[in-house]
């Protein structure tokens, strides 16, 4: 185990002290470490989610089929979007 030594405003500290007080936690050290612990675990639930979405959209492309439009006809609907957008001037 490491040593860690961080500043925070003063506010920050008396929330900390407060859950400490508050029976929530025995020391800033465990709540600290709860924080860490439940961000770790929210940001590999969003990377799993946006996981999920990718494989569902790759899964929709593939059984849509293959396309007979031709690349020229793609990249007129392309700009057509930009230019409905207003990226784009004519």
């Amino acid at each position: 185990m490491v040593t860690l030594t961080i500043s925070l405003p003063d506010t920050m500290k008396d929330w900390l002290d407060e859950q400490i007080e508050d029976g929530e936690y025995a020391t800033a050290s465990d709540y600290l470490s709860d924080l860490v612990r439940r961000d770790r675990e929210e940001r590999i639930s969003d990377h799993d989610e946006r996981l999920e979405d990718l494989r569902r959209i790759v899964d929709e492309s593939i059984a849509s089929g293959i396309s007979t439009r031709t690349v020229e006809d793609r990249i007129a609907e392309g700009d057509r979007i930009v230019r409905e957008r207003g990226f784009l001037n004519d």
